[in-house]
C-alpha cells in the first residue's frame, strides 16, 4: 500500500497531478479541493495517497490533508459509491461541508453533486452518519480547504483554458453539456484553468 509521496510536482492537469519521488513518477488523481492546494510546478508536495487496483488498472488517489483521504475511505465503503464518485463528491464539497450536510440531513446539497442522485444522497446521509459516529470528533476539523488561496502556475496554463476547465469536470463525473454551461456560466478572459474550475464548481452547490 502507497500511503504518502513525497516528491516535486513535474505536470498538473486537473484533477491529475504528476509527481516525481525518488526517480519514479507518479500519476495521482486529486479533488479539486486538494488540486488547489498544491504548490507550483517544479517545487515539492507531500501528497496523502490511497491506492485501487481494478482489473486492468491501478490507480493512485491523493488529498492534502489525512482528514480527507479518510473521508474519502469512508465513502468507497458506501454501497454504489466508487472511487470516481467519491472524488466528483470531494472536488464539489469540502470533508467539513460534507460533514455539515450530511449530519443536517440535507439532501438537497448532496445531489447538486455530479453522479449524485437522490437514493444516493439519502444513502450517504444514513451510512456516512454511522460511520461518523465511530470516527473522531475533531477529525474535520483543521482548516477548511476552502480557505486555501489558490496555487498559481503560470507555466502550465493552458493555451484555452475553458476547454480544459471543461474536460476536467467531464473527468469528474459532469456530463459534456453540463460542464460547458457551468463553465460557461464563469468564463471571463482573465480566468485560468484553476479558476474556472474552481468557480464553476461554487455555482453548482
Amino acid at each position: 500500500m502507497i500511503g504518502c509521496l513525497r516528491g516535486i510536482i513535474l505536470e498538473k492537469q486537473p484533477p491529475q497531478v504528476l509527481l516525481e519521488a525518488h526517480g519514479v513518477g507518479y500519476e495521482v488523481q486529486l479533488p479539486m479541493k486538494c488540486f488547489y492546494a498544491l504548490p507550483e510546478t517544479g517545487q515539492e508536495a507531500v501528497i496523502f495517497t490511497h491506492f485501487v487496483v481494478r482489473e486492468g488498472a491501478q490507480l493512485l488517489f491523493g488529498f492534502i490533508h489525512k482528514q480527507e483521504r479518510v473521508l474519502f475511505r469512508e465513502l468507497i465503503k458506501v454501497n454504489g459509491v466508487g472511487p470516481k464518485l467519491a472524488l466528483a463528491i470531494l472536488s464539489g464539497i469540502s470533508a467539513q461541508q460534507f460533514v455539515r450536510a450530511v449530519e443536517r440531513q440535507e439532501i438537497n446539497a448532496l445531489v447538486k453533486l455530479p453522479g449524485v442522485g437522490k437514493k444516493t444522497a439519502e444513502r450517504l446521509v444514513v451510512e456516512m452518519n454511522d460511520r461518523f459516529k465511530g470516527l473522531s470528533g475533531d477529525l474535520f476539523s483543521p482548516q477548511d480547504v476552502d480557505d486555501i488561496p489558490l496555487a498559481i502556475d503560470a507555466q502550465v496554463n493552458p493555451a484555452d483554458p475553458e476547454s480544459e476547465a471543461v474536460a476536467a469536470l467531464v473527468a469528474l463525473g459532469y456530463k459534456p453539456q453540463e460542464a460547458s454551461r457551468m463553465v460557461s456560466k464563469v468564463a471571463s478572459s482573465s480566468a485560468d484553468c484553476e479558476m474556472l474550475i474552481r468557480n464553476a464548481l461554487r455555482t453548482a452547490l
